[in-house]
């Protein structure tokens, strides 16, 4: 089996166990800033990936992270931030981890190895769903398992991977390489590779949730206000959208249940918050709809 471009040694850190402390910072630093070039040059099939995406979730699909050991964890984390910050249901994103919830806190370094328990995780797609596989080498045969599944139901598939000769590459409808070069420790792929893939996560679930409209601007409007900072946040994000003072934005904020959307509209409107909860329903709950009605 040819050897993955990620268990290369890299000549830049031969002598990295010989380093002084600062140096060796300053080393692993210097291989970190290949990561954000490399991921930049992405950026087509990057934003191409967040089309397919944001198309599944107007169509009532929903996105699926596939991976083994950090890929899988990185998918989880990713997943797990969307319904906070976008107050979206649990189901919508979703991360699956190679060995099951145990493997998330403990390494199942076996588990990306059994084609069969791919496939069989993958039986959670339908054919509205998006299907994410994520591997710095891209080879493992749970991934494999995981695309052939994919397949079968006709769910959209992207590879992300730092290696354009994995084999995820060559499965996937849709790939996303980031060739970071070998690692600073040989095959150590929870670092320059761990950070493109975070990278691209951050993007794809971002991109397609500012293309189904869950943000205004650059302001996070559907987060959910669970504690004192994020109800500090929710008030200003109100009064900067709608115009009013800090109290009014409270006091309709109150009033529906610390919906900001709806107090937004509210305010906008001069509505109550039933009226400015069926028009956010009219508008498919897109913010920028109603605010540039009014504008106009």
């Amino acid at each position: 089996m040819t050897e993955a471009i990620t268990e290369y040694r890299n000549e830049n850190t031969k002598d990295i166990d010989l380093l002084s402390t600062i140096d060796m910072v300053r080393k692993m630093n210097e291989e970190d800033q290949i990561v954000a070039k490399v991921v930049g040059d992405e950026a087509p099939n990057i934003a191409n990936a967040i089309d397919i995406i944001a198309k599944s979730f107007l169509k009532g699909g929903r996105l699926f992270y596939f991976g083994a050991g950090t890929s899988g964890r990185l998918g989880i984390l990713d997943a797990s931030e969307c319904p906070p910050t976008f107050s979206v249901d649990p189901s919508m994103v979703q991360g699956i981890i190679a060995g099951g919830p145990k493997a998330i806190l403990q390494a199942a370094e076996g588990a990306e190895d059994n084609f069969d328990e791919g496939k069989k995780d993958a039986n959670i797609l339908t054919d509205k769903d998006v299907c994410v596989v994520i591997s710095a080498s891209g080879n493992p045969k749970y991934l494999l398992g995981v695309l052939e599944k994919a397949d079968e139901i006709g769910a959209a598939t992207i590879a992300i991977t730092c290696n354009s000769k994995g084999k995820i590459a060559e499965e996937a409808g849709h790939v996303i390489c980031a060739e970071v070069g070998p690692e600073v420790i040989a095959g150590s792929s929870r670092l320059k590779a761990g950070t493109a893939q975070k990278m691209i996560l951050n993007m794809l679930s971002t991109g397609s949730m500012i293309k189904i409209g869950k943000t205004y601007e650059n302001f996070m409007i559907d987060l959910k206000a669970v504690n004192e900072k994020l109800k500090d946040r929710a008030i200003r994000i109100v009064s900067q959208i709608a115009g009013v003072t800090n109290s009014e934005a409270l006091a309709s904020l109150l009033k529906c249940d610390w919906e900001i959307k709806t107090a937004i509209v509210m305010n906008q409107l001069k509505v109550d918050t039933e009226e400015a909860r069926l028009e956010l329903r009219k508008h498919g709950g897109v913010l920028r709809k109603i605010i540039n009605t009014q504008t106009v």
